[in-house]
This record gives C-alpha cells, structure tokens and sequence, in this order.
C-alpha cells in the first residue's frame, strides 16, 4: 500500500514536473517568440518609417523647387540679358537705362511675385517695382552703402561663390518681407551688380511648407541650419546672410542632445556632396523621438527637412493583440503551438519582411496582401496599400520631375516671346548640325537676320506691338527654314539661322528666301493696324572644322555692309572678297 501511494505520488509528481517544464519551455518559448516578434515590428516600423521619410523629403523637395527654382532660373537668365549689362557698364546713358528698365518690366510679367530688383554695383544704386506696378518710372529706390548694417545682405552675397542665393529678410527701405533670390550679375569675372526677385514668405508658407499631414512637419534650412522656412513664423530666422550663427534660429537649437546635431550635420554634408538624396536617422526634440529625414536642393542652396513622430503615423497598438494571442497560445500542447505559432505568425511575418524588403527594392507590389481579418492581415494590407500609396507617389514625383525638367529645360533653350531656340540654345543646337555636317562633308551657312526698325515700332506703337514683330517674324523665319536648319533668336532685334548644305549660290537663294518671306507681307497689330517689316541679312559660310565663334565676325560685317549700303537687302561675305587672279 505504501509503494502504491508512493508510485501514485511520483507519477503525479512528474505530471506536475512535466507540466511545469512545459509550461517553463513554453514561457521560453513564449519569451523569445515575443521579443523576435517585437523586433521584426520594430524593423518593419523603422524601415517603413525611414521609406516614407525619404519619399517625404523627395516631395517636399520637389514641391519646393517648383516653386523656387522657376523664379531663380528666371533671375539667373535675366542675369545674363545683353542689355542689363550694358545699363550696368554704362548707367547714366539714357538710352541703355531705358533698354535695361524695359528689360526688367518685362520679366516682371513672368515672375510669380510680379516684382524684380537690382543693384547697380558701381553706384549702390537700388531699382526696384511691384506687381501693381506702383514705382513705374520711378524705379529708383535707394542706394546701398556698406556703413549701413541693413545692406550687409548685398556684400555678402557678392561674396559668394555661388551665382543665384536665397534668403529670408525683411527690406526696411520697401517694407517687405520675401523669399529673396539674389543672382549676381557677372562679366568676364566682374560683378556687374545683384539681380532677383521675391516670393512673399506668407504665401511661400502656405503653398509650401504648411500643409496638413498627420505626423510630419517640414522646414527648410540653408547651410548654417537656420531655419529659412517653416510654418510658425516664428522659428523663422531673418536677415541669416548678415547675422552671427550664434543669434541664428537653427535645427540644431532644437535637438535635445549634441550627438544628433553632429550627426545631421553629417548627413547635410553627404547629401550636399551628392553620396545621397535623401539621409534619414533618428533625433530627439523636447524628450520625444521624431525620423529626421534631410535632402539638398542644390539649385537653390537649401535643405529641405521632414521631421516625422513615426509613433503618429504607424502606430504599434495594431500589433498588441498580436502579443495577446501569443500570450494564449501557450498553454497549447508544444508541438501544436510551435507549429500553429510559426505557421500563423512567424512565416507570415517573415513574408511581411520579404515584402518590406521588395519595397526597398523599388518594387511597389509586394506579394503579401492577404485577405484575412486578422492584425497581421491589417498589417499586411496596410503595407501593401502603404507601397501602392508610395509607389504611385514616386511615378508621379518622377512624372512631375519628366515634366518639369522638360518645361526648365525648354525656359533655359529657348526664347520666352518667340519660341525659337535662344543664344544658348542655338549654340547647342548649332554643335550637333556640325557634328552631323561633319560627317557627311557639309558646309552650313550662317546668317544673321537684324530688325531694321524695331526701335522704331517700339516709340510710335509701344512695346506690345514690337513683341507682335518679333513673334510674327520668328514665325515666318521657322516657315522657312529646313529641315536641318537651325534659327534661333540672337538677342534684341536680331535673328540667326544655320542653314544645313551650303555653297556661296544656294546661300544667296537662301538669304533671299528669307529677305522674301519676312518682307513680303506687312505685320497686324490690331484694329486694322498693320506695320510693314524691314530686316537686314549678313550671311557667310562656315566650316565644320572651325568653331562658329570664328564665322560670326564674317556674318557681323556682311550684315554692316547691308545696313551701310542702305538695309533691306541681304549680303553675302563671300561675294564682298575679291575673286584671286
């Protein structure tokens, strides 16, 4: 009887041994399946996180730039205008005054702000007109001088090694405060003067920076770290060219500690340096942790800066009754547990994480949308629909770069009023004719088309219908031209064109066709106004081999000898030389 109760005793003290050992292995179980669980959600935060951050940074990058670099790429061509630096040479002539006033007016029309300014740097002197045109003939504001701490803003910049440079200041003299873009005005290693426009910062923060999302704060900052934009205008740091870093309203006075500072400015520097386009980490701001996501618009020297409580935008309360059903789990038989366990958890979330993984890949349809009810089903469709959001997201950013790139590309080739290539343009466009002349043994020919007139038809009709001139006889001058040939708007007044395949007879007939169409037919201006077209044509021959630089002077005083000789004629340099005995 004794060794009965004995015998019962042990086996039921095995049951107990045995179930407490189960129940042991699995709150081990239980524990490690825990904390890898924990882990795989935290990568699958902190991966997503990081994903939405750059592609965060990528839009308000561009969303930025749409909105600044149009108007610094407006600036930096009026930079180059012939006639701003013949005014800026020669400021007091009358006539090249009135040529640079005309020339700024009518960039006004195409600045967003509808304002311009410009400093003369000889004189100091200040010009400046609004969009309701308040200082038209009185554009002269005031002059500059460096014993005054309010214009240190201007010798800063033409300090600068850079062309075209933001910055966020009030102007007392005007009494606005802008986005300024200042672009110096250079020739031949000389400054000329500073040349920009503004963007009123108000607007600039509502169309840019201020824009709802659950989250995700945005700002940008120039090199220093001060903060150029933002939407509480109170973070904004003003007069940032003239001021001391240590009175700056900077990034990094919002940082908590000195590692996260040293470490963003890391990643500004390897951004700028092109390393990456977008560089993301962690910081801490006011005892909170935000994914700091940092991106460089090189064009317009600033940063652009997403500050994101990823807490806010994927939130781990979906994952607690995940944790829960573990919890339950053990008290499974081991076997059924560790199978149903890895079967509905762990190779699910492994599929999750190979999904996560396609994403960072670059491909935006990841396999692991599911259709059940469960968290990790959520999770899953979220992931998958968080990847469609992002990939639609990346083929419209890109969409939009195509497009924009293309409009920039076409505002930097070609001629605003007549659509025709501009000097730069035709350059370019001029270097792949003789790479193609070259090589078939061509000879193109250059003419120059000038506007006898045009001044003229500005005084006694005004501008508006000089530009109708230009536009009508740009149009007749494509209608002409061939196939390989190759028109452009020199500057000013004057039209060129390389025409494809040349000897000195077929360019007279070329030269004649055109004198022909621009001539033959006088130009409406409106109300039964018609203005008759008088134009002059030098024309020379080129050579495939020699730069056009070479030919110009040769077209230069074809085009002399028409004029001279009584304009509206076309001559050709060729037929001037004297034929060798």
């Amino acid at each position: 009887m004794p060794l009965a109760i004995l015998s019962r005793s042990f086996k039921s003290s095995l049951r107990v041994r045995v179930f407490l050992l189960t129940v042991i292995v699995f709150a081990a179980v239980g524990a490690c399946a825990y904390l890898a669980f924990n882990s795989m959600v935290d990568r699958a935060i902190i991966r997503l996180g990081t994903l939405f951050a750059e592609k965060q940074v990528l839009y308000d990058r561009y969303r930025g730039l749409e909105t600044l670099f149009r108007e610094a790429s407006l600036a930096e061509t009026l930079a180059r205008a012939p006639t701003i630096h013949d005014w800026a040479r020669d400021e007091d002539d009358p006539e090249k005054r009135a040529r640079g006033i005309a020339e700024l007016e009518h960039y006004r029309q195409a600045f967003r702000d509808g304002s311009y300014f410009f400093v003369i740097h000889e004189s100091g002197n200040y010009y400046f007109n609004n969009k309701a045109n308040e200082f038209a003939g009185n554009q002269l504001r005031y002059r500059l001088t460096q014993d005054n701490p309010r214009d240190g803003w201007y010798f800063k910049t033409i300090q600068e090694s850079r062309g075209c440079q933001l910055n966020v200041d009030h102007d007392d003299n005007i009494r606005v405060t802008k986005v300024w873009v200042n672009c110096k005005v250079v020739e031949d290693g000389q400054v000329l003067g500073i040349i920009g426009t503004g963007i009123d910062l108000t607007d600039f923060i509502r169309e840019v920076v201020n824009i709802p999302q659950i989250g995700v704060d945005s700002m940008f900052i120039d090199h220093s770290g001060a903060i150029q934009a933002h939407r509480d205008p109170n973070m904004i740091d003003f007069h940032s060219l003239t001021k001391d870093l240590k009175s700056k309203n900077t990034l990094f006075a919002l940082l908590d500690r000195q590692q996260d500072g040293d470490a963003l400015a890391r990643m500004m520097e390897e951004v700028s340096r092109g390393g990456k386009s977008v560089a993301s980490r962690f910081v801490t701001i006011g005892g909170k942790r935000y994914l700091a996501g940092i991106g460089y618009l090189e064009q317009l020297g600033w940063y652009n800066v997403s500050l994101m409580d990823v807490d806010r935008i994927i939130e781990r309360d979906l994952f607690m009754p995940i944790a829960a059903l573990l919890g339950a789990m053990l008290v499974l038989a081991a076997a059924l547990v560790t199978l149903l366990f890895k079967r509905s958890v762990l190779d699910r979330l492994s599929g999750l994480e190979k999904a996560l993984h396609q994403v960072e890949a670059g491909d935006y349809k990841p396999g692991a949308d599911e259709r059940g009810g469960d968290e990790i089903s959520r999770l899953s469709r979220a992931l998958t629909h968080m990847a469609k959001a992002v990939g639609d997201h990346t083929h419209l950013l890109e969409a939009l770069v195509k497009e924009r790139t293309a409009r920039l590309e076409k505002l930097a080739n070609h001629d605003s009023l007549t659509e025709l290539y501009n000097r730069r343009g035709f350059l370019e466009a001029v270097e792949r004719e003789r790479n193609r002349a070259a090589r078939s043994g061509e000879r193109p020919g250059l003419l120059i088309i000038d506007l006898d007139d045009l001044k003229t038809v500005n005084d006694s009709h005004g501008h508006k219908a000089g530009d109708m001139v230009l536009i009508e006889v740009g149009r007749r001058l494509s209608k002409v031209a061939r196939n390989y040939d190759v028109c452009g708007r020199w500057g000013g007044d004057e039209f060129v064109l390389l025409a494809a395949d040349c000897d000195s007879k077929s360019l007279r007939i070329v030269a004649d066709k055109i004198l022909a169409a621009i001539t033959s037919k006088a130009v409406g201006i409106g109300e039964g106004t018609t203005i008759p077209i008088a134009v002059s044509i030098g024309a020379c021959l080129t050579d495939p081999a020699r730069p056009l630089d070479h030919f110009i002077p040769n077209a230069d005083t074809a085009l002399y000898e028409a004029k001279r000789d009584g304009r509206g004629r076309a001559v050709i340099f060729e037929e001037l030389i004297p034929p060798t005995v």
